[in-house]
């Protein structure tokens, strides 16, 4: 699930943060498969990326244009990259850093993520559309236990350059800020948010909706219970609750993106420890959703991972073996499954199909899994 320990616990999910060193080409596949209603999935692999596991390639976001952002691990660190329409991709690395990752990218191609030094400590940056990077702490970001996650993340950027983000103190709390494309930078916590390490508040997504936009995020409490939450630009923040989510440790409700219209979409964790997707709408109303070939054990199900401003929603669903599998569901309800080629997405339990973002024209990124562990960039075209 997408959650605030994507860097930590979540390593197979969003950043396999094994270390990593060298520049990269377009390494491309292409398989004609059909999926569903949908088209083909294109396969890439940054040349120079690891084919061990925690290595490899993962693409995390896509913009309206088909850019999309994420991170290339080889042995030794990790890298950003950048990959235009046209399949041509463009590494990058923070000046000075250790190991760079990319979480968003923008309409206009700006990128937003985070950077590590020689000490473990996590930088955010901005990256501009010509390629200028500008990194950036947030206030009250830890830097007193090397190589324990401490301090900023870069988690999204909207259309007018505000980030949201989060960082983890130096005692290991979680806690919410928003940037203004000044530099201005406003910390913010969920009222119920827990103070012990490991707990407290972290942004998923910021919309468009204003120059400021709405954030939607998740805080856990002193309890370990996860709940969703939406931001206002005037920092009121309401709380999400998912019908049916469970109350005790680790299970609750998270949110994972939010589109231009206010529609959200996320997982939540029942009673049993089975996930399942959810909507919530712009006024507020939740529907919460499953797919019939999803999991029903612990750590099964189906997860909601992004969702573009026709309402689409891109996910996931883990089934009873532990594979994690494509699908998209449509406005109106209907699911489409689909799985990276054979060759790239391994068939044993945490191996699979990720997708992790999907743009207005309906293009899905993500990553899959082998059956070493690397992961290998997809795309599934429109």
């Amino acid at each position: 699930m997408e959650s605030h320990f994507a860097f930590g616990q979540l390593a197979g999910r969003r950043a396999a943060l094994a270390v990593c060193l060298a520049f990269c080409t377009l390494g491309l596949s292409v398989s004609a498969n059909a999926v569903g209603p949908k088209g083909k999935i294109i396969t890439f692999d940054v040349t120079g990326a690891g084919t061990g596991a925690y290595q490899g390639t993962q693409p995390l976001a896509i913009n309206p244009a088909g850019a999309i952002t994420g991170l290339f691990c080889d042995p030794s660190t990790c890298h950003g990259f950048v990959r235009a329409p046209d399949g041509t991709i463009t590494p990058f690395d923070v000046l000075g850093a250790a190991g760079t990752a990319a979480e968003s990218i923008n309409p206009a191609g700006a990128i937003t993520g985070e950077s590590w030094d020689g000490s473990g400590f996590y930088h955010g940056y901005v990256r501009a559309p010509d390629g200028s990077i500008t990194p950036f702490d947030a206030p009250g970001a830890g830097t007193t236990v090397p190589d324990s996650y401490q301090g900023t993340y870069g988690t999204s950027i909207n259309a007018s350059g505000w980030i949201s983000g989060y960082i983890i103190d130096d005692n290991g709390v979680y806690h919410g800020y928003v940037r203004a494309p000044d530099g201005t930078i406003a910390g913010f916590n969920a009222r119920h948010a827990g103070a012990n390490a490991g707990e407290g508040t972290w942004p998923a997504g910021i919309s468009g909706l204003s120059t400021a936009g709405v954030i939607a995020g998740s805080y856990q409490d002193t309890y370990g219970v996860y709940h969703g939450l939406v931001r206002s630009p005037n920092g009121f923040i309401l709380p999400i609750e998912a019908w049916g989510a469970g109350r005790g440790y680790g299970q609750g409700t998270q949110t994972s993106s939010i589109n231009t219209a206010g529609a959200i979409t996320g997982q939540f964790i029942d009673h049993r420890g089975v996930i399942h997707g959810f909507l919530r709408t712009p006024d507020g109303f939740i529907i919460w959703f499953d797919y019939q070939g999803a999991g029903r054990l612990p750590g099964q199900g189906t997860m909601g991972s992004s969702i573009n401003s026709a309402g689409e929603i891109a996910g996931e669903y883990i089934d009873a073996h532990g594979v994690n599998r494509g699908l998209l569901r449509a406005p109106n309800g209907q699911f489409a499954p689909f799985d990276c080629p054979a060759k790239y997405a391994g068939t044993g339990s945490g191996q699979g199909t990720v997708p992790m973002s999907n743009n207005p024209a309906g293009a899905i990124t993500g990553y899959c899994i082998d059956s070493n562990g690397a992961y290998h960039g997809f795309l599934l075209t429109p």
